[in-house]
């Protein structure tokens, strides 16, 4: 659960700290004072979108800290997300932060450590369920009602196994499609790969050919220079002029002196030995250098074989890669699909049998999810049912209906399960057509969600659903943003009398603008707005006994010796309902 939130520097909030119990806490005030600011800043360390403007105006930041306490089921749900990111700190506390600059960059931590966005939207997902008006709007949307639904069934086993299925037969699908198009265009496509695959193979290619071919270009058209270097350092190495002496036989004629000079002192012996040494070196060169000279030729003919050779890999490399590896990858390539044209009926008839197949496992999986989805649905409408008898709509019928579609080219239906629709349209969910239907007054038929009329009873509607799902969900806290619009006082005793019970299991945060329901609150936040040095500046204060009277009583109107009374009462009343509750009655 959440235990205290630390805003700075938020919209019109400099500085709150505000810690928080288990139960029910409301937070109550004008229209204007900053209760929603203050769900704004939570969300925002909850992941949600961060926007410049919400930084006050004069800071250079703003800064939201929330630390919550982790339930041994959330932290066991939590763990491996934060394991992998090396989030892990210490056990049963977590420490979510935001940080907003001016220059729009946006920081996200867990547990002091940076964090995308989106983990941190993650993580607050498993932490926080906030509902208000645009949860209001997201609920009336049919797309939304399969989902749910899920929530409600808890068929993420069942959903994820047809889900894995689904993908494989659409891998099946594409590869069949892809398949039949390149049999529609066999001809065309054969022609192409074959001669491509011609071409590339009369080339011959070797790997490494082409660096080869540069080198010995190079020498060809270099071959009169390379013969004239070479010989005349040859020539001085071990070819002298009659008038003069090579390099050989200075060194020959040196080494023989100092062999005799080491007959004489023995101290020369190792000079001597590096001049043989050096001299069979120089020998050695010599014989190397007269070798390469051998090879040497100008051969205008070879030269021009290797011009055309290396012209044809320059006309491959700008047809089919730009590298010889490319081309010669390419050529694997074009073999592949060469097979797969030539053998396209062959194959599109396999892929099809595995598709088939994968349909009637489709078929066993979604039929299953179906089963666990209608047994749900019978429990939601039932539940909600429940809710709304409680919330003054004793009449109001709810039901979640399930369709399905008939399709030739559907999932194959298990035997006995439907004999009148022996395939059914389906996709990544499967072949349920989900939405909710609700009739609040007799005789007038159930209808979509979405046409219900009344402000009133749609906040109902969406309080009844939102406890259901609240029931399976095992989602610690849980926010309620104004949830009494159009709700009367009547009904709003009701509704503070069904969220107060809804934090007997869970930690419930509310903000309302109705006496009724805010008498029910275990913790009570009172906002307001005042001056300070000219700006305006939200304050909140957590009201005892005697100052929880007074804001009741401002909450109906000026504050009276009437209005007084009525808060009086109405508290008198929530503490017998209490009483009542907790003695096991209703």
């Amino acid at each position: 659960m959440l235990l205290d939130l630390s805003i700075r520097n938020f919209a019109i909030i400099p500085e709150l700290d505000l810690e928080f119990s288990g139960g029910l806490t409301v937070f109550t005030g004008e229209t204007g004072a900053g209760k929603s600011i203050i769900l704004d800043a939570l969300g925002l360390v909850l992941g949600s979108k961060a926007d410049p403007g919400m930084i006050r105006k004069g800071a250079d930041k703003a800064t939201v800290e929330a630390n919550f306490r982790i339930s041994a089921a959330s932290q066991a749900w939590l763990n491996p997300l934060l394991d992998t990111e090396g989030l892990l700190d210490e056990p049963g506390f977590l420490t979510l932060a935001r940080e907003i600059r001016t220059e729009g960059r946006s920081i996200a931590r867990v547990n002091g450590r940076s964090v995308s966005q989106s983990l941190l939207a993650e993580i607050g997902e498993a932490l926080v369920d906030t509902h208000g008006q645009s949860e209001h709007l997201s609920l009336l949307k049919v797309r939304n009602h399969l989902s749910l639904l899920d929530r409600f069934a808890h068929d993420e086993a069942e959903l994820r196994g047809y889900t894995a299925a689904y993908t494989r037969f659409m891998a099946l699908k594409a590869r069949l499609n892809k398949l039949q198009d390149q049999q529609r265009n066999a001809t065309e496509r054969l022609e192409m790969l074959q001669f491509q695959i011609k071409e590339i193979e009369e080339a011959r290619l070797i790997p490494g050919e082409e660096e080869a071919l540069r080198s010995e270009r190079t020498r060809l058209a270099n071959a009169e220079t390379l013969s004239k270097l070479a010989a005349e350092a040859l020539t001085a190495l071990d070819e002298a002029a009659p008038e003069g002496s090579s390099a050989t036989d200075l060194l020959g004629l040196s080494s023989q002196r100092l062999v005799e000079l080491s007959h004489i002192d023995s101290a020369l012996t190792p000079l001597s030995e590096q001049l043989e040494t050096a001299l069979t070196a120089l020998s050695d060169a010599a014989y190397d250098l007269r070798a390469y000279l051998e090879t040497l030729e100008f051969n205008p003919k070879r030269l021009d074989q290797i011009e055309e050779r290396l012209d044809l890999f320059g006309n491959l490399k700008r047809k089919y890669g730009g590298s010889m590896e490319a081309v010669i990858a390419h050529l694997a390539n074009i073999k592949v699909e060469l097979d797969e044209v030539t053998n396209s009926t062959e194959q599109i008839a396999q892929v099809s049998q595995d598709m088939d197949r994968l349909l009637v496992e489709m078929g066993l999986l979604a039929a299953e999810l179906s089963q666990k989805r209608a047994l749900a649905a019978v429990q939601l409408s039932q539940t909600v049912e429940s809710h709304l008898d409680h919330l003054q709509m004793q009449k109001a019928r709810f039901m979640v209906q399930i369709l399905h579609t008939e399709s030739l080219d559907g999932l194959p239906v298990p035997a006995g399960t439907d004999a009148k629709t022996p395939k059914l349209a389906f996709d990544a969910s499967g072949t349920d057509q989900v939405e909710f239907l609700i009739e609040t007054n007799p005789g007038e038929g159930l209808k979509p969600m979405a046409k219900i009329a009344s402000g009133g009873e749609t906040s109902r509607l969406m309080l009844a659903l939102k406890n259901a799902l609240a029931d399976a969900d095992q989602i610690p806290t849980l926010i309620f943003d104004e949830i009494d619009q159009g709700i009367g006082g009547r009904v709003g005793l009701t509704v503070g009398e069904m969220l107060w019970q809804l934090g007997q299991a869970h930690q419930v945060l509310c903000v309302t603008h109705l006496p009724q329901l805010a008498g029910f609150g275990d913790q009570h936040y009172s906002v307001g707005k005042t001056e300070n040095e000219g700006r305006t500046v939200t304050e909140v204060n957590q009201l005892d006994a005697e100052s929880r009277l007074q804001e009741l009583a401002a909450m109906m109107g000026k504050i009276s010796p009437a209005s007084l009374n009525s808060a009086a009462d109405i508290l008198a009343t929530i503490q017998q309902i209490k009483s009542k509750i907790q003695l096991g009655g209703h």
